[in-house]
């Protein structure tokens, strides 16, 4: 069995150093390829839905060489960007070595990539077939004669991310320093000395040839050094879990239904809602008054006062 592998890279040099490191290693490798923007059939426009259909058989024949999710459109972003996707065929066997070479040939680390052009706006399409991909929020259509007003409510998300705090460094050296110390050292030295005599008896073996040897010794210092610990130094890290509340603000959309009068076009001091009341429409009363309890309910004093201006009670 065979599996497709890809990596990424910033220029196609690259890529084309590593396609000849996996060639040269001695592995089941096949069908090695590189595609960058220069490539016959590539298009700018992957990920929105107009790729060319020599570029959308081109993703379609790695399909198998991506995992669930966005790894597909983070290499389409890649090569965009001016990148150079290489792809081969390998033996199972042999998958893991191949991925090792490609590692150490200056591979783009795909994951950290991606999540660099996340802070800078880049957003990955939902769709990964090659087609067109779908809107994230769908559209009502709406009848004739409708109006529409979406109500719309956030909800609050945490994750979390690993970032450095800072650390420590440990680092040995070497320090020479200048030591003394005394030692008492012995030394022999040979003198000859020559003395008159007189009157002195000649000995008998006064013309026999001699020689005599003395030798001079002396000591010098013998220099050897011991070495032992006298202190460890450990570096241990430690981890802990600690709790935090996150706060924040959610919005949404409120949404206000006021009944509006009709014009009393008769004269009779009647209303297109019902019978008036002190000027102000029975309908109006009602409808102000609901608005005024679900103000104070709510703590929304703004829609307290609208409701008890709706009734006539105030000038608002």
């Amino acid at each position: 069995m065979s599996r497709i592998i890809t990596a990424l890279f910033d220029t196609r040099v690259d890529a084309e150093a590593a396609k000849n490191r996996l060639e040269a290693a001695s592995l089941r490798v096949s069908h090695v390829s590189i595609t960058d923007k220069t490539s016959d059939g590539y298009s700018d426009n992957v990920g929105t839905g107009t790729t060319s259909p020599e570029s959308q058989g081109f993703w379609a024949s790695l399909k198998g060489a991506f995992s669930p999710g966005e790894d597909r459109h983070v290499y389409e972003e890649g090569v965009r960007r001016g990148g150079a996707l290489l792809s081969a065929t390998v033996d199972d066997d042999h998958v893991d070595q191949a991925v090792d070479i490609l590692d150490n040939a200056n591979s783009v680390d795909i994951d950290g990539r991606a999540e660099d052009w996340k802070k800078s706006g880049w957003v990955a399409p939902i769709a990964a077939t090659g087609m067109s991909a779908k809107p994230l929020t769908g559209e009502r259509k709406v009848a004739a004669g409708e109006e529409m007003i979406p109500v719309v409510e956030e909800t609050l998300r945490v994750g979390k991310r690993e970032v450095e705090r800072g650390g420590v460094r440990v680092r040995s050296y070497i320090v020479e320093t200048p030591v003394s110390d005394q030692v008492t050292l012995h030394e022999e030295h040979v003198s000859v000395e020559r003395r008159p005599v007189t009157g002195g008896t000649v000995p008998a073996d006064a013309f026999r040839e001699r020689t005599i040897e003395m030798t001079e010794t002396t000591e010098e210092a013998v220099v050897a050094k011991d070495a032992r610990v006298v202190e460890e130094v450990v570096v241990r890290k430690t981890a802990d879990d600690r709790t935090e509340t996150i706060s924040d603000t959610v919005r949404r959309t409120e949404v206000e239904v006021d009944n509006v009068a009709g014009t009393d076009k008769t004269g009779a001091g009647m209303t297109g809602a019902g019978t008036t009341a002190g000027g102000v429409g029975l309908s109006d009363k009602i409808a102000g008054l609901a608005k005024e309890g679900a103000g104070k309910v709510t703590g929304n004093d703004d829609l307290a006062r609208r409701g008890e201006a709706q009734q006539g009670k105030t000038g608002y």
